[in-house]
């Protein structure tokens, strides 16, 4: 799995939703940048993404994720 196919699937499946991936393999790491997103509890905003991501974790083809969720305006100031 490439990180750029993660990155396609969930924006795809998150309208608004920009998400930034690194890694590659079976382990990535997801900068979320959406104000929907943000404004939902820590939990709700794993499980959001987690939500698309299921199958490919049940069949081995991601093994590990890491997630940071940021505002457009938090995202902004930060690049």
């Amino acid at each position: 799995m490439q990180a750029v196919e993660v990155k396609s699937f969930l924006e795809g499946k998150l309208p608004g939703t920009q998400v930034e991936v690194e890694g590659e393999g079976c382990n990535f790491q997801l900068n979320v940048i959406s104000d929907e997103l943000v404004a939902l509890s820590p939990v709700k905003r794993q499980q959001s993404i987690y939500a698309h991501l299921n199958p490919w974790i049940a069949d081995g083809s991601i093994h590990a994720v890491t997630m940071k969720f940021f505002s457009s305006a938090a995202w902004a100031e930060r690049t």
